[in-house]
């Protein structure tokens, strides 16, 4: 006996609701059912059901326009065969289809159409009272489900911050200025573990208990929108920008705050080595302070940028050329570090660092006295040469051994005959030796570029430059 025809009648102003549940109807039972009308409105549906008497009323449960007291008491009184299906894309869950003759959930919804499309010689059964599903019911299974996210978002928050604590991410700090810039380092970890546990526990939660059905081929829930949320988070994280740059504007207060007691050091960056000048002429190719004693450097770069980075004093200072930066640091930890150069700046970037040495002050007053009456007032002037080839950084470019570097080798230089880049040649005695350290550009070694400051003239002597003749000529 062929099957009887099924009239269905969809009540919903979305026209994705209807023409998604019209699809769906007529994908499941074909040509046993015939959407008859679609309407928006209760009133439009009232008319529609006295004019098109329809077997099936499928009304959206998230339109106000249709979901309305007076229309739906209609189909709770009596015993007519006539079926409502109040049906809500936007509550989720189990709680998706609120009224029936028998309460329906979304994971039912295609059985309970393959079932109520059935042929006419099944004999009906009887159709049981309608109930409603309390209002009460359904706030206490959402709050179950907003508890669940919250404790879960809570214990992801919870392992990103022990996850992220400084000790196990960061160098121990060695500077007075390491204590702000760690404090502001933790609130933004903090602020970061909250935001990944916020968007993966709703995720992860979602996957676990709002999971598709494997039968479920539905199509998805359309959205238009919240106000609400949307303010909302406009505002919080507004807030949050502004409380954290009130605490980044706190903080570099803090660290740049000049102090009555300071310590000058003169910090010259070139390609690529890092020298060091004290206020009493003292000038090393190491940075050596005394512990507890606040120091301002006064930072130069001769060539290109450099940024000077000590990682245990948790600053660091770019250098621009032609312009003095200030950095002030009080070291607290003694102990030996790292100054690198945290700017690309060449071929040798990665090689451009400088031993760091926090000594007592007796300690510290002891190598500055041995900086001065030690190896620089030698009476050999190779011994002095060498000494300030290492502390200008002369041997960042030059190697003394014969490995190629980005400059000529200094080893077996002197007298040798040089080809330059012109293509002529020239014989490496004391005149061009000279003329190379206080004027690189003007005779270029074939196979190398200007990269040399021309600075050296200047902040060398006659003596300190004949002093590194001296010792090129040494190296045989």
């Amino acid at each position: 006996m062929p099957a009887k025809l099924r009239r269905v009648l969809i009540a919903s102003g979305h026209p994705l609701f209807a023409q998604g549940l019209q699809r769906l109807l007529e994908r499941r039972a074909g040509e046993t059912v015939q959407v008859v009308g679609i309407v928006s409105s209760a009133e439009e549906a009232l008319q529609a059901v006295e004019r098109l008497s329809p077997d099936l009323i499928v009304v959206d449960y998230d339109d106000a326009a249709v979901n309305r007291t007076e229309f739906i008491n209609q189909f709770l009184q009596g015993e007519s065969q006539r079926r409502l299906v109040l049906l809500s894309l936007q509550e989720g869950g189990d709680q998706g289809v609120a009224y029936e003759r028998r309460q329906v959930t979304p994971s039912q919804v295609d059985t309970w159409l393959q079932t109520w499309f059935e042929p006419a010689d099944t004999p009906p059964e009887t159709p049981p009272r309608m109930e409603r599903i309390p209002a009460q019911a359904l706030r206490s299974d959402s709050m179950k489900h907003w508890i669940g996210v919250i404790l879960l978002i809570a214990a992801l928050t919870a392992l990103g911050v022990v996850g992220l604590q400084n000790h196990w991410l960061l160098t121990p700090p060695a500077s007075a200025e390491a204590a702000s810039v760690d404090a502001l380092f933790r609130y933004e970890w903090v602020l970061i573990a909250f935001l990944f546990a916020l968007v993966m526990g709703f995720v992860l939660y979602s996957i676990i208990f709002f999971r598709r059905e494997a039968d479920d081929e539905s199509d998805a829930e359309h959205i238009e929108g919240n106000d609400a949320l949307e303010i909302t988070w406009t505002i919080l994280p507004l807030i949050t920008v502004l409380t954290f740059a009130a605490l980044g504007a706190r903080t570099l207060k803090d660290i740049t705050r000049v102090r009555p007691t300071e310590m000058e050091v003169k910090v010259i960056g070139q390609q690529w080595a890092w020298r060091f000048e004290y206020p009493d002429g003292t000038v090393s190719d190491k940075l050596v302070l005394p512990v507890d004693q606040p120091v301002l450097l006064s930072m130069e770069t001769v060539d290109v940028l450099h940024s000077f980075w000590v990682p245990e004093f948790r600053l660091k200072q770019d250098l621009v050329p032609g312009q003095t930066q200030e950095l002030r640091i009080t070291p607290t930890r003694m102990g030996v570090y790292k100054v690198r150069c945290a700017e690309i700046c060449g071929q040798r970037h990665a090689y451009m660092l400088a031993d760091v040495e926090v000594l007592s002050q007796a300690a510290f007053e002891t190598w500055l006295q041995g900086q001065g009456s030690g190896e620089a007032a030698a009476d050999d002037p190779a011994a002095r040469g060498q000494q300030l080839a290492q502390q200008y950084g002369c041997v960042g470019c030059h190697s003394v051994d014969g490995t190629p570097g980005v400059g000529p080798t200094w080893k077996g230089l002197f007298g040798a005959d040089v080809e330059l880049a012109d293509g002529s040649s020239a014989d490496a005695d004391e005149a061009f030796l000279y003329e190379s350290i206080v004027n690189p550009g003007a005779t270029i070694v074939a196979g190398f570029n200007d990269i040399m400051p021309a600075t050296f003239g200047d902040q060398l002597s006659e003596e300190q430059v004949n002093d590194i003749i001296a010792f090129i000529k040494s190296l045989k």
